[in-house]
């Protein structure tokens, strides 16, 4: 298991391969066990899990638009940026691990929300975070893991340097 861990392209198949798994789990449970709109108050004026399709991108952006535009739009900015986050992945040298695993969060996520956008031509969030009545937007586990590996690579960019 050490070795794969130590092969860069093990570790991006087990970060983005963890990231997808559990983002489809997760939201396989959501779409059995609740229905649309329904939430689950989890911290009182905090935290709930709400079901929400989302037909839009981050921030419901596009959400307005066509379906038909909708999917061609995402399908094509998901695969592009999967594709260049592989491109990226390959050039990381070994000695930054936390930044190929920053770039194999940000894969695990295109690709958990890709499926979505395949399956049912939206994403399904549930991850709602409010105080009071201000609510930021629902969200789930890929999209989780995309803020995470953004944040690490912006670290990166910014300070050209991570932990090792």
């Amino acid at each position: 298991m050490r070795e794969f861990w130590n092969n860069k392209y093990g570790r991006l198949l087990l970060i983005a391969g963890t990231i997808v798994i559990a983002d489809q789990i997760t939201k396989a449970v959501v779409l059995a066990e609740m229905a649309l709109y329904e939430s689950i108050n989890i911290i009182p004026g905090f935290f709930s899990l709400t079901h929400i399709h989302n037909p839009g991108g981050a921030f419901g952006f596009l959400a307005q638009q066509d379906s038909a535009v909708r999917v061609a739009v995402f399908l094509v900015a998901s695969t592009v940026a999967i594709g260049l986050i592989f491109i990226f992945y390959r050039q990381i040298p070994r000695s930054h691990p936390v930044l190929a695993s920053g770039l194999a969060l940000i894969f695990g996520g295109a690709i958990g929300n890709l499926i979505d956008r395949l399956r049912f031509g939206k994403v399904v969030d549930f991850l709602d975070f409010y105080i009071g009545n201000l609510h930021w937007p629902a969200f789930n586990v890929a999209d989780s893991a995309i803020v995470v590996g953004v944040t690490i690579f912006l670290v990166h960019l910014v300070f050209r340097k991570l932990p090792e």
